[in-house]
């Protein structure tokens, strides 16, 4: 029978021969103990009578709770110390109780006095101290959690888990956006997580995927060809396409196929396409509310492009480019009073009768882009005033024809224009300036590049008369010099500049633009005659946002890491 003394008194041997003289000696050993518990200040534990007493139980959990909790009587906060291979769990603040576990088994011997807590309530926390409602209550403290790791970890209640940040949607929402399309295509790749989120349409707005004519199929072990799977792109919204070489077939088997195509396709553009008549009229049946087309380099036959054209009612942007067999009379058949925005560049066909079905057949068009080598002063007295309401934008690009009076035939019939581009207008003087400058002052974007007779008179005109101007373009007007640089510097409107290839402009001209504060963009490319000393000047504009200097003599490795270091938020192109 193992001895049940205090440690100081099993050392000095004991035997249990009878019980009574065992329990004489125990008393007697508590008596020789107590004066020295009462030195070292260890409270005695409360009698067991007596009303409002605490029980020897509630006594131990007492001590256990001040020992557990610092701060209280200046009494250190030890470990909660095992018993029986038990650690202690203290109750929690909401004087439910306490609860211990063992491992596997509840340890219902441990607890006597505490009834097992609803499963339902998380475990306690191990550093949560024992509530004074179950001191007062009379009740024992349980025992614990068997040493399985550190005593002071705490147990986990359940809560709801948190997602890894590498498929956090939350996260990859705004992390995505830092990334360039090629990018997302390669990342949408990665797991099912971060497609999911990337294939939301606003990651692919404003985009225009390209197909070839070879993407469209896959092969199938026997020889045969299967249409590809193109449920991605109308998970991600796609309301345009850009297809190159396909053909009529391809053609149906893109709409049959393309989940969006009959609900509404809004931008169609075909490359280098073999597409008939017959695929242009079925294009248009299954599209019945296209509202952006455009036909590049499409080498079809002038009845097929007139045919597609008469079909697509639903059209109120239209653009035609290198198709070079289309004529002016497909034109008059088939043009619809719904377009609003028409580009024409590179079809040879195209003149001034052309001209005249865009002014009688489109009322309400607003953008007009004409690319045409053979149209001349006659065609632009076409348009009526009801293209004057709605016209703001005309775009005259390489009209070698075009004279000064064409260009009052423009400024008469098109008052409200806020753009104007006479680029490559090659026969337009300082005289079809002046023209402009007093009639359109509602402009905002003045195009005059590549015009080789617009001298310094015509800035002046411009700076006198379009306070509004904050966009103009002087690319190759070999004419321009210092001068005309000094009637712009008096422009508080004007945010872009455009000098490229002005030959004659020197440092001087450079001094003059100093007191634009309101540049934000400054294009000096090509420019012979300009030092490192004349553009080092322009760091006075420290509100400049672009520079670009390429094919510049003066711009030297030195100047570009002087203007690192004074324009840091100004991007300096090489």
């Amino acid at each position: 029978m193992n001895c049940a003394y205090p440690l100081h008194m099993a050392s000095r041997g004991c035997t249990a021969s009878h019980p009574r003289l065992q329990h004489d000696e125990r008393e007697a050993g508590r008596r020789a103990v107590l004066p020295t518990l009462l030195a070292k200040d260890t409270p005695r534990p409360p009698s067991q009578g007596g009303a409002g007493s605490v029980g020897a139980c509630d006594w131990r959990a007492e001590q256990a709770r001040k020992m557990s909790n610092p701060g209280i009587n200046g009494d250190p906060k030890p470990p909660c110390l095992p018993r029986n291979g038990l650690v202690k769990l203290p109750g929690q603040p909401n004087g439910l109780g306490a609860a211990s576990i063992t491992k596997g088994t509840p340890a219902a011997k441990n607890r006597p006095c505490q009834p097992p807590p609803p499963p339902s309530l998380p475990l306690p926390s191990l550093a949560a101290p024992l509530p004074r409602a179950a001191l007062a209550g009379g009740l024992c403290p349980p025992a614990g959690l068997p040493l399985g790791g550190p005593a002071s970890a705490p147990v986990p209640g359940p809560q709801a888990e948190r997602p890894p940040l590498a498929t956090d949607e939350k996260i990859l929402n705004g992390l995505f956006w830092y990334f360039s399309a090629c990018e997302k295509c390669v990342l949408a790749q990665v797991c099912k997580a971060w497609r999911r989120v990337l294939y939301q349409p606003k990651f692919w707005a404003g985009l225009t995927p390209v197909l070839h004519a070879k993407e469209l199929y896959n092969v199938l072990p026997g020889g045969e060809k299967e249409f590809v799977n193109l449920q991605g792109f109308a998970a991600r919204g796609f309301e345009g396409f850009c297809l190159v070489g396909v053909s009529d077939l391809d053609i149906c088997e893109f709409i049959d196929n393309y989940a969006l195509s009959k609900k509404g396709v809004k931008a169609m553009s075909l490359k280098r396409s073999t597409i008939t008549d017959a695929g242009l009229e079925d294009l248009d049946s299954h599209h019945p509310v296209i509202n952006t087309t455009a036909l590049t380099t499409c080498s079809d036959q002038a009845v097929g492009s007139q045919v597609m054209l008469e079909q697509m009612q639903g059209v109120v942007r239209l653009e035609l480019s290198g198709c070079n067999d289309f004529t002016e009379a497909g034109l008059w058949s088939s043009l619809s009073a719904r377009i609003t925005s028409l580009s024409v560049s590179d079809c040879i066909n195209v003149a001034d009768d052309a001209i005249a079905a865009i002014s009688q057949l489109l009322p309400n068009l607003a953008e007009l882009s004409l690319q045409a080598y053979h149209v001349t002063d006659t065609a632009l007295a076409y348009f009526t005033a009801r293209q004057g309401h709605s016209t703001h934008t005309l775009r005259l690009l390489s009209c070698w024809e075009i004279t000064n009076h064409g260009v009052v035939n423009v400024v008469h019939s098109l008052p409200n224009l806020t753009a104007l581009s006479l680029s490559g207008c090659s026969k337009v003087t300082d005289d079809g300036v002046e023209l402009v400058a007093e009639n359109l002052r509602k402009l905002r974007s003045l195009d005059l590049s590549w015009c080789p007779r617009i001298t310094d008179m015509a800035l002046e005109y411009v700076a006198c008369d379009l306070h509004r101007l904050e966009e103009l373009v002087l690319d190759r007007c070999v004419r321009i010099t210092d001068t005309g640089l000094s009637y712009l510097s008096t422009m508080s409107s004007l945010r872009s500049l455009y000098l490229r290839w002005c030959c004659q402009v020197q440092d001087f001209g450079l001094k003059h633009l100093l007191a634009m504060r309101s540049l934000r963009l400054l294009s000096l490319a090509g420019c012979p005659l300009l030092t490192t000393t004349g553009l080092s000047g322009l760091v006075q504009l420290q509100e400049l946002e672009e520079l670009e200097l390429t094919n510049c003599p003066g711009a030297t490795p030195e100047l570009f890491k002087y203007f690192a270091q004074h324009l840091p938020r100004c991007l300096v192109i090489e």
